[in-house]
């Protein structure tokens, strides 16, 4: 258990100096953009993303066809009959 009042005593009073750089100058904000470039900004991103994730459904699903060609080729291995995949972490716990 923890001894809250001995903290208390303990309380001391500490002066910070502290070296920085005061800054006095203005700058003006930038002037705003246009509809038709905040426009085509969004496009470029969306155009990315959608290409980005062709590309990453792509190598998937290579990726799980090489590895079920190479489960083929396994002699003396039985089929499977059913197969489950989730999105989550199923744990099984011991009672």
């Amino acid at each position: 258990m923890l001894d809250t009042g001995a903290a208390a005593s303990d309380e001391r009073s500490f002066d910070e100096e502290v070296d920085a750089l005061v800054v006095n100058e203005l700058r003006a904000l930038p002037a705003r953009r246009s509809a038709a470039e905040l426009i085509a900004t969004q496009a470029a991103v969306v155009g990315g993303s959608f290409v980005a994730g062709a590309v990453a459904c792509a190598v998937v699903s290579k990726r799980r066809k090489s590895k079920a060609a190479r489960r083929g080729k396994r002699s003396g291995q039985g089929t499977v009959a059913a197969s489950r995949s989730f999105l989550v972490d199923i744990h099984m716990l011991q009672r």
